[in-house]
């Protein structure tokens, strides 16, 4: 672990958003890691766990991206290391709160293109020490106890049924790349994305990460939130 610097101390030294650029194939020495993801992450990114207790949702509504302070128990390293370097929108809607750029119509929600921000892309050797760096923040280690998942074959109809209409999953999210909601991220890449752990206690208990979440707490058992893992694993976008 590294030893946290204050932050707004570093924000005052790093007041450009792209202040360290590392060139492809030159290292960056590992005591530059918190500076490299303070100044990359922390503009659209909360790096610090807040007292939750406090959190109001005018502070949801504000959030240029997701928070980080758990990446180390929600992301998938392998995945967040390629993603950094050639990033592409999760959630169709583009930030971490749909109405910032979601328009309600008579037909259904519209993105307001203009209101979408792109990602900035890492050369490799940042993209390495930046994920490395974020798979150090576990805020919460009791939310995440150790799973042993095995996947398991799911009869298709069945399960597609089961996430769209019975479990009404997309409303918010896709299952396939043009069928279901834009509010929220992208199921068919959500294995190769996310932690098996993390998913299950965030299916569980969506409101202990985040109060003011949109997503609804669904009291589900352990073989509903199974079978909904398992329906992710058979729809996850093949490796390229």
């Amino acid at each position: 672990m590294f030893k946290r610097k204050n932050l707004f101390s570093l924000l005052s030294k790093c007041l450009g958003f792209c202040l360290i650029i590392a060139a492809p194939g030159v290292a960056v020495r590992a005591g530059d890691a918190e500076e490299l993801v303070t100044t990359r992450c922390a503009v659209c990114h909360t790096l610090e766990a807040p007292d939750q207790s406090a959190l109001t949702l005018q502070e949801k509504v504000g959030r240029k991206g997701p928070p980080l302070f758990y990446a180390g128990q929600k992301y998938q390293q392998e995945w967040l290391t390629g993603w950094l370097q050639k990033p592409r929108r999760i959630t169709p809607s583009g930030g971490d709160f749909w109405a910032n750029s979601v328009i309600v119509t008579d037909e259904g929600d519209e993105i307001d293109e203009s209101k979408l921000v792109e990602h900035i892309a890492l050369e490799q050797g940042e993209a390495q020490i930046v994920s490395d760096y974020l798979m150090s923040l576990v805020a919460y280690p009791q939310l995440t106890p150790d799973l042993d998942y095995t996947p398991a074959k799911v009869t298709m109809m069945l399960a597609r049924k089961d996430f769209r209409k019975f479990k009404g999953c997309s409303g918010c999210h896709r299952d396939e790349p043009d069928f279901g909601g834009v509010t929220g991220p992208e199921l068919y890449t959500a294995m190769d994305r996310l932690q098996p752990s993390y998913i299950v206690s965030y299916i569980s208990d969506p409101i202990a990460w985040d109060p003011h979440t949109l997503m609804p707490r669904k009291n589900l058992n352990e073989a509903s939130i199974l079978k909904l893992m398992n329906y992710l694993n058979e729809i996850k976008e093949p490796s390229q």
